[in-house]
């Protein structure tokens, strides 16, 4: 169900993206829009994974300089059947992660110092887990084909306001006015949508993966408690990517939460905590500790 919303909303982004074309340029401007938004959908599938980590200052870690932090991955990685990805540390105080990249060979994952700091062991386990559920799902590549086409709606707006074709005259410059502000609004809305539906979708299977859904929860809990009072400078010059982190890292300083692109923290926590009691009932056999999953406490994270 939630990938099938998910291709709605998705085609409901294209649709919205095509209707601007045309009241750009007619059925001209909507076969170059349409040309322009394959153009840039082929770079961010190529590029998008090594440019949101190059934005934020990722560096590649691996088992020698951060041996517990790259063998949770590691280990977890075999649990989802996924490639080993790469393994990223962003030197930055605010508990958080994300994971990129076009399709489970070319996956990254990456944490925060600030996270690694705040979480135990099996809740920066949990963390990864839904990072690799988002690897496993590919919705990756689905956040940056959003990301992409709701960024090219916002350009056409834009572009509208200044365009006297014929084909646009009959919006007047009211009605342009209206697109321009109008069309990034509801691209935005449906961005944040498709980012919260994947959301849900990643909690539960990264529940899953590491076999317990109390981890992530607890998790979240410190994590929303802690992320909205410690800036994250560079996601706050570049919002675009906020979608990407496993908690909205934006404080919400330019009315950031009126389009948070992340679903209520609390519903979360409640959905996996309704899971574990399902879990409990039923009689699912889960790891209570780490080493369960095959993982010793071989070093510092970094």
């Amino acid at each position: 169900m939630n990938f099938f919303r998910t291709a709605i909303l998705l085609a409901g982004l294209t649709a919205l993206f095509m209707v601007i074309g045309q009241l750009v340029g007619g059925q001209t401007g909507m076969i170059i829009a349409f040309l322009i938004a394959m153009a840039m959908n082929a770079y961010s599938y190529w590029n998008s994974g090594n440019s949101v980590l190059r934005m934020h200052n990722a560096v590649e870690v691996d088992a020698k300089n951060a041996p517990e932090y790259y063998e949770i991955v590691r280990r977890l990685a075999i649990e989802a059947d996924l490639p080993m990805p790469r393994v990223y540390l962003i030197q930055n105080p605010q508990p958080n992660a994300f994971a990129t990249g076009r399709n489970p060979d070319h996956a990254a994952v990456a944490a925060t110092t600030g996270l690694l700091d705040v979480l135990e062991p099996e809740e920066v386990a949990g963390v990864m887990a839904h990072e690799l559920a988002h690897v496993k799902n590919r919705d990756t590549l689905t956040m940056t084909i959003t990301a992409t086409i709701a960024g090219a709606i916002s350009m056409l707006a834009n572009f509208s306001l200044f365009s006297g074709s014929q084909n646009n005259n009959s919006l007047g410059m009211i009605g342009r006015i209206a697109v321009m502000f109008l069309a990034p609004a509801a691209a935005a809305m449906v961005q944040m949508a498709v980012s919260r539906t994947r959301e849900y979708s990643a909690d539960r299977l990264g529940a899953e993966i590491c076999g317990r859904p109390l981890w992530l929860a607890s998790a979240l809990d410190k994590m929303s408690r802690t992320a909205g009072q410690i800036p994250n400078e560079t996601a706050e010059r570049n919002p675009a990517s906020a979608h990407v982190f496993i908690m909205n890292p934006l404080l919400g300083l330019r009315m950031d939460r009126l389009f948070s692109t992340h679903p209520d923290t609390a519903s979360r926590i409640a959905a996996l905590q309704d899971l574990a009691q399902e879990w409990d009932a039923t009689g699912t056999q889960t790891p209570q500790t780490l080493a369960d999953l095959g993982v010793t406490r071989s070093g510092p994270w970094s």
